[in-house]
Order: C-alpha cells, then structure tokens, then sequence
C-alpha cells in the first residue's frame, strides 16, 4: 500500500513537474529571452537523442522526491501549504543548492541561468511538496 501511493503520488507529481518546466522554458523564452538566448551556446547540446531526457527528469526527481516524502513527511509541521513550502524549501537546500553551487563554479554558464534552475527548484519542491501532502499525508 505504501509503495502504490509513493509511485502513483509520483507519476501525478511528474505530470505536474513536466507541465511547470514546459511553462518556464515559455517564460524564460517569453519574458527573459536575452538568458533564452545562452541555450544555443554549444554548452547545451540540443540537437542530439539526449534532448529526451529533459521530459523524462520530471518524472525521474518527482519518484525520488516522493520517496524522500514518504520517509520524512512526519517531521513536517503545520497546514498543508506550509508543509508543501517547508519540504520545497528543504529540497533546495540540501539537493539543489550545491549543485548549482558546482555547475556554476565548474561549467561555463551564467549566474542568471543558474538562478532560474534554482528557482526552477524550488518551484518543483513546493509543487511535488503540496502534491505529495494531498495524496499521501
């Protein structure tokens, strides 16, 4: 019982994340296009059987992050938002945080683009959050 909830809060959080990252790639295009723009450098490999795994990631970070959920979700406190906020706010800080710390000291990228990912991020943690608190409290 407790498998079937975490996989199927996941896959309802991987449709929702893949929605979010579809929408902030039209965002980004849409009102920062000059950071849009840092894509086509030959950094980011576009053109290439790999571009796949960019639809895929929502579904591969929802999974764990349920995972993640279903083991920590007692120690979270207060009203369904306020869970859904805290548990985005800790995935940020202890997963995403340091990666883009590493990317952008190791990968030549800017720190806007850096920035959005992390925004991206925490948009993810509070959604997969607020998924994971309506379908598996």
């Amino acid at each position: 019982m407790v498998l079937k909830k975490i996989i199927l809060s996941g896959l309802v959080a991987g449709i929702a994340l893949l929605i979010l990252s579809v929408l902030g790639l039209y965002m980004t295009i849409w009102f920062f296009p000059d950071l849009a723009i840092q894509y086509f450098d030959p950094t980011f490999n576009s053109q290439s059987d790999r571009v796949m795994l960019f639809y895929f990631h929502p579904f591969v970070i929802s999974m764990a992050l349920s995972w993640f959920w279903s083991r920590f979700k007692g120690i979270l406190t207060g009203s369904f938002i306020s869970r859904g906020i805290e548990f985005g706010i800790i995935y940020v800080l202890v997963a995403a945080f340091p990666m883009m710390w590493l990317i952008y000291s190791a990968i030549n990228v800017s720190l806007g683009m850096v920035a959005t990912w992390l925004l991206l991020a925490l948009g993810q943690g509070i959604v997969t959050g607020l998924v994971f608190e309506k379908m598996n409290p």
